[in-house]
């Protein structure tokens, strides 16, 4: 990887850590216990509970991305960096700046499918 793509990715990558710290603090908010004193209706308590649960559903998939983001940002200048974990060829720069994240080409990330 080039130092100007490796400096592009490095950027992408903490832009997408900081909107997904933001994305954490809202979704801690929205899953926050439901007092049984609140005088909402039956429905609409099961409605918040369904809620509330499809809410922590998106938090725990947000912090596992972010966690995966920063160990990517960790990494970034590792000699093995970019490379597939399965074939060690070189995984796209366009696909590192979709999935940051990802360890895996596009061809071995099928495979795994």
């Amino acid at each position: 990887m080039q130092q100007i793509e490796k400096e592009t990715l490095e950027n992408h990558i903490r832009e997408k850590i900081e909107i997904l710290k933001k994305d954490v603090i809202l979704f801690k908010e929205l899953t926050a216990p439901i007092p049984p004193d609140n005088s909402i209706g039956r429905l609409t308590r099961m409605e918040a509970i369904n809620s509330k649960s499809i809410n922590e559903a998106a938090l725990r998939k947000i912090q596992y991305t972010l966690s995966k983001l920063e160990r990517a940002l960790r990494m970034i200048d590792a000699p093995d960096f970019g490379l597939c974990r399965q074939c060690e060829e070189p995984i796209l720069f366009a696909r590192l700046m979709i999935l940051p994240e990802t360890d895996l080409c596009i061809e071995c990330a099928e495979k795994m499918g």
